[in-house]
């Protein structure tokens, strides 16, 4: 042992500062390529490579790991594990990053193989899509009417499954909004997704513009088409926020909010 350490210890004072100077150069250099690499990636993809490798061809492995090591567990232990993951599943968080559910949530349970949502927040979610997203005069419009059903379910694919039919009958921004939020797997195919959705919601927010002193029925119409178009901009900012395009987000939250206090200085003079 004595030999071993004196011999690490005469290595050690051999070294050059040179050799240091080139392993801290060559460690920097492969760390910025690497980084470089990673930001590419994100621009583009709207997602980590590095995470992306781990999930697809590391989690089967680190999986299988796992179950051996679980089998091998006594009983008293696995109770004691089944009852603290019950008690964590049980929180309730209001999502205060505003998170994506199919291109962030679903990336959680990809790589934990655990569901980050209970149906008690889903039911939360659909008590606030409800909310900003239909009104009684939905049953005028074919697509919003079927829309309207699928805020209330608790089936994602039941959802998606609507949000396509709805579309196959007409250009309806809140199915767009949905498939942005639950079928896009990136962030870049919810951008997508979402400017599809401006592009309709703005259509519907102009007429029902020209129709909202016709009575009750249109102005809730109008207040629930603002609150789609509202919606879908600050969706965009966030997905280019999101994609590292920072300036290009507060420029579109800034007009979101300019526009509501607009809004809000009509209704007062109104």
């Amino acid at each position: 042992m004595f030999g071993t350490e004196s011999s690490l210890s005469m290595f050690l004072n051999t070294l050059t500062p040179k050799f240091y100077v080139a392993l801290t150069g060559t460690s920097s250099l492969i760390s910025g390529l690497i980084l470089i690499f990673e930001w590419w990636y994100f621009r583009k993809y709207g997602t980590s490579f590095i995470e992306q490798v781990s999930v697809s061809h590391l989690r089967p492995l680190l999986g299988g790991a796992d179950n051996n090591s679980s089998n091998n567990s006594n009983s008293s232990n696995g109770d004691s594990d089944a009852n603290r993951q019950s008690v964590s599943e049980c929180k309730v968080w209001r999502n205060p990053l505003n998170l994506f559910r199919g291109a962030e949530y679903n990336r959680y349970t990809w790589v934990t193989g655990r569901e980050p949502l209970t149906y008690y927040d889903m039911n939360l979610s659909a008590q606030d899509h409800q909310t900003f997203f239909t009104c009684d005069s939905d049953h005028l419009r074919p697509a919003d009417a079927i829309m309207q059903k699928a805020w209330r379910e608790r089936n994602p694919q039941a959802r998606i499954s609507a949000a396509h039919e709805a579309l196959e009958i007409n250009e309806c921004a809140t199915a767009y909004i949905l498939l942005a939020e639950e079928e896009a797997t990136t962030i870049a195919e919810a951008e997508k997704l979402f400017k599809q959705a401006l592009k309709a919601g703005d259509g519907c927010y102009r007429r029902s513009q020209q129709l909202q002193h016709h009575g009750s029925q249109y102005e809730a119409q109008h207040r629930r088409d603002t609150n789609v178009l509202v919606y879908i901009k600050r969706r965009l900012a966030m997905c280019a926020r999101r994609l590292g395009r920072t300036r290009e987000a507060v420029k579109m939250m800034r007009d979101v909010s300019l526009n509501l206090c607009l809004r809000a200085i009509a209704m007062h003079l109104t």
